[in-house]
């Protein structure tokens, strides 16, 4: 019996060995990534009171720029230079084009407020200028350069029609205040972008102003600024947005902080080659606000129809809105190829806007999370291209209620022609989610992509099935 029993531990031990150390070393292997979260963040410079510097009432937007230019000589003329200003990308190659192109907010169409041009004395309340009311705007000047926009720290400055600031805004309170850009400051256009709170990214919205950690752990757990991610040199703010822009030059990359082996679970390492890091720690969109995923225009001008914010509003249609949304998965290499004005469409198809590239033969692609926001907006019946309508002011859409002369006043300042004969065609616009990071413990976990229920479509994304069950890529 004593013989027996110890042939018994004998094998149990060899078994153990077999089976649970390679588990444990598959497990563990790698070094533990580093927790501390502000090593990669740039030290905060304190911020050098202007109250006694700034004396003189201002009358304009422009005199407070030009006393900025006493001590910051080159401050505005670095701004005049990036996107945040000119609204457009250096130039750039897309497939299928000849010619290299300047892509941005300047001259794309969307499929949310559409467009800019004959828009600017609306669309420019966001603008980090004065005074950009028509194509003959002057970029070259740098006192129209908006240094409050982004420093203000009064809690007091607004900014109106053309970008000028309101009326009644406090100069003198503003300038004093200025200080390193905050989430209030970045939030005052970006969370707002699109004509409201949370209509266009799915992921930015007045929430983030003060979000919990179980929302957004680098901000609510840290009270990360956006400027802790989004570092800027000579006013070159790091970030793209692929509503806008086409490749990844200058992007911000989780991995520009979480270096290394990122965690202590190899299986999960073996993932990040094919999936982003959004996918598992961003599970949901629009978490505290709903986020607008549907825009028919077709609908607007009804003045029978009672209006409500997130359904219909006469000068703008209807809507659908949503929160705590499951994000739409697909394979996206960090760039994207874009309709541009004039581009031909399928009037009887949808149009996607800014299509993705990669797929899953594309070594440098993985899944992502997005939002994808779907419309109706309006196209030429007879040239067959999505057209632009004015929309803003005495002869816009938004006052007359005429499609007709409001994509005339577009098709003039265009010039793209204009037939008459319109009609409402499909258009879907993809975002990227990469902010409302949860904490690790809300990630997604291996069953909410695996198994019968699991979230991802693995016959869209090109897999034969579930890779759990017959291999990997």
């Amino acid at each position: 019996m004593r013989d027996f029993k110890y042939v018994w531990v004998i094998g149990l031990t060899a078994t153990l060995l077999i089976v649970v150390v390679p588990i444990i070393l598959f497990v563990s292997t790698g070094p533990a990534p580093t927790n501390d979260p502000w090593q990669s963040v740039p030290e905060r410079v304190p911020d050098t009171s202007h109250a006694a510097l700034m004396n003189e009432p201002f009358a304009t937007g422009q005199d407070v720029t030009r006393a900025c230019l006493n001590c910051h000589p080159n401050a505005a003329q670095e701004m005049a230079g990036t996107a945040h200003f000119t609204w457009l990308s250096d130039p750039v190659p897309l497939e299928g084009r000849t010619e290299l192109v300047r892509t941005g907010k300047a001259n794309l169409l969307n499929n949310f407020c559409i467009g800019v041009q004959s828009n600017w004395t609306g669309c420019t309340r966001c603008h980090a200028g004065y005074g950009w009311g028509d194509a003959n705007f002057d970029f070259t000047d740098v006192t129209n350069v908006d240094c409050l926009v982004c420093h203000d720290q009064s809690g007091g400055y607004a900014k109106a029609a053309k970008g000028l600031p309101a009326e009644g805004v406090d100069l003198l309170a503003a300038a004093r205040s200025v200080g390193t850009p905050t989430r209030e400051n970045c939030g005052y256009c970006h969370f707002n972008g699109g004509g409201g709170n949370g209509v266009k990214h799915g992921d930015l919205d007045e929430s983030m102003y003060f979000p919990s950690e179980e929302q957004d752990v680098h901000m609510g757990r840290y009270n990360f600024q956006c400027v802790d991610c989004h570092k800027t040199t000579d006013h070159e703010i790091k970030g793209r947005a692929i509503s806008v822009s086409v490749d990844n030059a200058n992007q911000v990359y989780c991995t520009d902080c979480h270096t290394g082996t990122v965690h202590t679970d190899t299986r999960l390492n073996a993932h990040t080659d094919s999936v982003a890091c959004q996918t598992c720690h961003i599970p949901s969109g629009a978490t505290r606000e709903p986020t607008k995923m549907v825009w028919d225009w077709s609908t607007a001008g009804d003045p029978n129809r009672e209006e409500s914010t997130h359904e219909y509003l006469k000068i703008k249609g209807s809507f659908v809105y949503e929160a705590n949304f499951l994000p739409t998965y697909a394979w996206f290499n960090g760039t994207v190829d874009r309709y541009l004005m004039g581009d031909p469409l399928d009037p009887d198809g949808v149009t996607n806007l800014n299509p993705l590239n990669g797929d899953i033969s594309d070594p440098t692609a993985k899944i992502w999370p997005f939002k994808v926001h779907v419309a109706k907006q309006p196209y030429d019946m007879l040239y067959n291209y999505l057209l632009q309508p004015q929309t803003v002011g005495d002869t816009g859409y938004w006052t007359t209620f005429d499609w007709n002369s409001a994509l005339e006043n577009g098709a003039q300042v265009t010039g793209l022609p204009y037939s008459g004969q319109f009609g409402f065609a499909e258009t879907e616009m993809n975002w990227t989610l990469s902010h409302m990071v949860v904490p690790k413990e809300y990630a997604l976990q291996c069953t909410d992509c695996h198994g019968e229920s699991g979230r991802l479509d693995w016959l869209a994304l090109g897999y034969n099935g579930d890779p759990m069950t017959w291999g990997g890529r």
